[in-house]
C-alpha cells in the first residue's frame, strides 16, 4: 500500500483512476491490505440522485463483503434516506452528510468500518471531494469516471473542468496511474 498522505498540489491526485468501479478488483484491494472501503454513491455507485443500482454493481460489493472487506458509503447528501436504504439493501454502513472534503465525514466512516486510514481505500468520482478529502485523511484514493454527466450544476460547471485540467497535468507528469487496481 502506497497510501499516507500526500502533500501540495498531489492531494488532489488519485493512487489510481479506473473508468469504473468493475475495474477494481475485490480481491487484490485485499491481498494489499485494505479491510475496509469508503464509497461514493451519487455517479459512482449509481446514477446522480437515483437508486437503481446495476447487477454488476451489486455483484462487486458482495464480492467485497464475502471477501471480509467492511463498505460505508460517504454521501454530501442533506438527504440521507436515500444512502441509508441503499445501505441497509446492501447490509452495509452509510455516513449521510459527510461534507467532503471535511475530515469529519471520513471519521464517521472509519470509525463506522472500525479501520485505519492506511487499510482503507475511498473510491468516488469526484476530485475536489472524494480524493482530496480521502488523500488529506490518508486513505488510498481510486477515483472512477462518473457514471452519468447528469449531476449537481455546481458540480458539472464548477468543478469539472478545473478537475479535468489537474487529470491533464497528472497523467503528464506521471502522477496518474490509470490501471486495474
Amino acid at each position: 500500500m502506497e497510501a499516507g498522505e500526500r502533500k501540495g498540489i498531489l492531494r488532489f491526485c488519485p493512487h489510481r483512476y479506473v473508468r469504473s468501479v468493475l475495474d477494481i478488483a475485490p480481491r487484490e484491494l485485499w491481498e494489499r491490505g485494505f479491510r475496509g472501503v469508503v464509497l461514493d454513491l451519487d455517479n459512482t455507485l449509481v446514477p446522480w440522485q437515483k437508486e437503481e443500482i446495476e447487477a454488476e454493481v451489486a455483484n462487486w460489493i458482495e464480492e467485497l463483503k464475502r471477501l471480509g472487506i467492511r463498505i460505508c458509503l460517504l454521501s454530501n447528501s442533506l438527504r440521507t434516506g436515500r444512502s441509508q436504504r441503499m445501505a441497509h439493501r446492501f447490509g452495509i454502513k452509510a455516513v449521510g452528510w459527510a461534507r467532503k472534503p471535511a475530515r469529519s465525514g471520513f471519521r464517521r466512516a472509519l470509525e463506522a468500518l472500525g479501520t485505519s486510514p492506511a487499510e482503507t481505500v475511498i473510491i468516488g468520482d469526484q476530485m475536489f471531494t472524494d480524493i482530496f478529502g480521502g488523500n488529506r485523511m490518508g486513505l488510498y484514493t481510486i477515483m472512477v469516471q462518473p457514471l452519468h454527466p447528469h449531476e449537481f450544476l455546481y458540480t458539472r460547471f464548477i468543478s469539472r473542468p478545473p478537475e479535468r485540467l489537474l487529470l491533464w497535468y497528472f497523467r503528464r507528469r506521471g502522477h496518474l496511474k490509470e490501471a486495474r487496481v
